[in-house]
C-alpha cells in the first residue's frame, strides 16, 4: 500500500476522506486490514507527509486511531487529549493540519465509557485525590453536565444514561467550539475545503458510529 503524496492528497475531497475512514473501520471490525510494508512507508515519508484527515480523540489506549480506521503511516494526523475537547493549542494543531498540511477532514472522535467524562461527573471524588491539573481538566465538562442533567437526576458515573448523554453532548460541543474559536477552520469549512464531523467509538464492538 503506497503512501499519500502531495498529488494524491490534492485529489481527495472531504467526502472522500470520510469514506476512507468508514471503509477502514469496516475492514477493522471484519479483521480484513490492508497489508502494508511499514518500513517502506517510513522510507517513502522521510521527506514529507500528506495526511488526508486529522482525528481529535481521547488518550484512551483502547482508541488506537490508526488501527480502528486501518490507516498507515502518513495517512492521518491524530490529536489526543483526555475527553477529546479543544483548547488554544489543540486548535492551533488543527489549523496547521488543515490550512498548512492540507488535511480535508476533522473528526471529533469520542468513545463509550470515557474515564475523563466519568471523572468529570464524579468531580468531587476526583478533587480529593489532590491532582490540581487533572481537576482543571475535568471541570472543563461541568457546563455540559449542568446543561444535560435532568431535574432530580443523580449526578454519578454509575448513571450510565448520563455518561452516554455526556459522551455525545461533548462531541457536539467540541465541534461547535472548533467552529466558533477558529476563524480559519470556519472559513475552510464554509468554502467546502474541509468537513468537521463527529463520531463515537464503541469499545465493546470496535464500531465507529458517525454522527
Amino acid at each position: 500500500m503506497k503512501v499519500h503524496t502531495e498529488e494524491t492528497q490534492a485529489t481527495i475531497t472531504p467526502e472522500k476522506a470520510v469514506q476512507f475512514l468508514k471503509e477502514g473501520n469496516e475492514r477493522f471490525i471484519n479483521n480484513l486490514k490492508i497489508n502494508r510494508n511499514l518500513l517502506q512507508q517510513v522510507d517513502a515519508l522521510q521527506d514529507g507527509q500528506w495526511p488526508f484527515a486529522v482525528i481529535l480523540t481521547c488518550i484512551d489506549s483502547r482508541v488506537a486511531t490508526e488501527l480502528i480506521f486501518d490507516q498507515g503511516l502518513g495517512d492521518i494526523f491524530v490529536v489526543r487529549i483526555a475527553g477529546n475537547f479543544v483548547n488554544q493549542d489543540i486548535l492551533g494543531s488543527l489549523e496547521f493540519s488543515c490550512n498548512i498540511a492540507g488535511a480535508k477532514l476533522i473528526v471529533v472522535l469520542g468513545h463509550h465509557n470515557c474515564g475523563a467524562l466519568k471523572g468529570s461527573i464524579d468531580a468531587e471524588k476526583v478533587e480529593d485525590l489532590g491532582m490540581d491539573n487533572l481537576n482543571h481538566l475535568i471541570y472543563h465538562f461541568d457546563p455540559i453536565i449542568n446543561e444535560i442533567l435532568q431535574e432530580g437526576e443523580e449526578r454519578t458515573s454509575e448513571n450510565k444514561d448520563l455518561v452516554d448523554r455526556l459522551t455525545y453532548a461533548n462531541i457536539r460541543h467540541t465541534i461547535n467550539d472548533i467552529r466558533h474559536q477558529s476563524s480559519i477552520l470556519r472559513k475552510l469549512e464554509k468554502q467546502g475545503k474541509i468537513k468537521i464531523v463527529g463520531a463515537n467509538y464503541d469499545v465493546k464492538t470496535g464500531i465507529v458510529e458517525w454522527l
